[in-house]
């Protein structure tokens, strides 16, 4: 497989703010994290990105939430309980007009856990024209906050698949950007939209793309890591 150059990814970030633009209400959800104690304060590469496009596209328009900030409790598994399929029912409406403006967050470890942040996600996304997730790749998958904010908002896709109500995602249009070192990024991007699409989204291409600095997956010396931060830095944020 050929590593594509600089200059291609540089032109899917341009064809990705292009299309943005003209949007009126856009989030962004960036899922990777560094150590908040380190000095200097370093930000994911995926997040550096996400900021760059939001530059390109106009602040005043996008919103970014970074997840791994967030309190998240993990999903309950509420898909697969013995009772049955009971995600997303009317009884797990979240009873809180500030967090739940919408009526339409319905979450059972939002309702167990008084102290879940799961809102300050579902809140913009249910009012959003347009969504990006921005995400790492960890071992062959996206990193551990994308699966848990993916999980604990399988209730938006049950509502429809399940309990055949109404699709509330059908008009948002979705994308999602990753940024890896050296192996799966296609395969875990071609997974994921599918996903997407099973939630209910509208997958648009210009929004997908995954940027890998080699293919080289035996490629594990410290100072590749090193050179596809430079790398990463030229092709985007210069």
């Amino acid at each position: 497989m050929e590593t594509k150059t600089s200059e291609f990814y540089h032109e899917e970030m341009m064809k990705t703010a292009e299309y943005l633009r003209g949007k009126q209400r856009i989030l962004f959800l960036t899922t990777s994290n560094r150590w908040s104690g380190e000095h200097g304060g370093e930000k994911p590469k995926s997040t550096l990105l996400a900021e760059k496009i939001a530059e390109l596209v106009g602040n005043d328009i996008v919103e970014i939430i970074d997840v791994p900030a967030l309190k998240l409790y993990p999903c309950e598994g509420n898909v697969s309980s013995k009772k049955g399929n009971v995600c997303g029912l009317m009884k797990s409406k979240l009873g809180d007009e500030e967090k739940n403006p919408s009526g339409n967050h319905r979450c059972w470890a939002s309702i167990n856990n008084t102290d879940d942040e799961l809102w300050k996600v579902s809140k913009p996304l249910l009012e959003a024209d347009c969504v990006i997730f921005f995400s790492s790749v960890r071992w062959g998958q996206l990193n551990s906050f994308y699966q848990k904010l993916i999980e604990r908002l399988t209730w938006l896709e049950n509502r429809h698949s399940t309990l055949g109500e109404d699709n509330l995602l059908k008009k948002t249009e979705a994308g999602l950007i990753i940024v890896g070192q050296n192996w799966n990024g296609e395969n875990v991007l071609r997974l994921q939209k599918k996903v997407l699409e099973f939630f209910g989204f509208q997958v648009k291409d210009n929004l997908c793309w995954n940027w890998q600095f080699t293919n080289d997956e035996n490629d594990e010396a410290s100072d590749s890591y090193r050179q596809a931060s430079e790398k990463f830095t030229e092709t985007f944020l210069k």
